[in-house]
């Protein structure tokens, strides 16, 4: 099979599950993982020659794209803030979204020296790997339940070649935080059983539920709690940074302003809906 014929047995296999750029984007994520060719590699070549190994690579792959698992699953990687990252079935595949949260506490950070900053819910370590390389001279710790996701976010740290002290802690089971810190930052399960239907089925049958979603009841389950361990452990000027549910801006202010923060703002995503919040206890 050539490299041209690869592209065109894409685009047979998955045109009735996926629109046209999707599937180019497919075809240029597994070219690249597998074969190591560029763009322009596969464009000066396209009658270059695939090995019956990676052939049968591609075929596999291309059945698991037809059941829609990530693609992201299938390379085990992903790009965040300009690093890369593994990614499995026990953490979720960081979000563009979430990429917004970093660059608004990096803006807040910019001008501050030696941080404390706790990462809860670290999953992968997206977060707290993205913050702990853009800010060198931060102390960074990262919180998370799950003992898997924590060795993929060690392994992901020591890849990125940064400092992060991992906890296995479940922070609903938790009264008193390790330390006092500048900045507490998390993205916590916040999707109502409600909002299921809105899933994508790649999401929903591939990627973990703890760290997706919460009872219709008690929707703000997370964010009280971390909200309240921040009142007793954020530094003077010290800020709580939140990614939320797009449906619960308003709820979640009110909360955070009932806890005791007296400053917070509420900021859009790229998509235009309510998504992440920062708050101070001081004015």
């Amino acid at each position: 099979m050539t490299i041209s014929q690869l592209k065109s047995l894409f685009h047979s296999e998955l045109k009735n599950i996926y629109p046209v750029n999707e599937i180019d984007s497919f075809y240029h994520i597994l070219t690249e993982s597998e074969l190591n060719l560029s763009r322009v590699d596969k464009a000066l070549d396209p009658e270059r020659l695939i090995e019956q190994a990676s052939e049968l690579f591609f075929r596999k792959a291309l059945k698991e794209l037809a059941s829609e698992k990530p693609v992201q699953h299938i390379t085990n990687k992903t790009e965040f803030y300009g690093l890369d990252f593994t990614v499995n079935k026990d953490v979720l595949i960081p979000r563009p979204e979430t990429e917004e949260l970093v660059a608004w506490v990096l803006q807040e950070a910019n001008d501050r020296k030696k941080l404390k900053i706790l990462d809860i819910g670290t999953g992968s370590g997206c977060i707290a790997i993205s913050l702990a390389k853009n800010l060198t001279t931060a102390k960074v710790t990262a919180i998370d339940f799950s003992e898997s996701a924590l060795k993929t976010a060690q392994q992901n740290a020591k890849d990125n070649n940064v400092a992060v002290d991992f906890i296995q802690q479940d922070i609903l089971k938790t009264d008193v935080l390790p330390d006092i810190y500048d900045i507490i930052i998390s993205n916590p399960p916040y999707i109502r059983e409600l909002e299921k239907v809105e899933i994508q089925k790649n999401v929903l049958s591939f990627e973990p539920h703890s760290a997706l979603f919460v009872s219709d009841d008690n929707p703000l389950l997370f964010y009280k709690k971390i909200a309240t361990l921040a009142t007793k452990h954020l530094s003077e000027n010290g800020l709580l940074f939140f990614e939320i549910n797009q449906y619960l801006g308003k709820e979640t202010l009110e909360m955070l302003k009932t806890t005791g923060f007296k400053k917070n703002e509420l900021r859009k995503d790229i998509f235009e809906n309510d998504r992440m919040t920062k708050s101070a206890i001081s004015n």
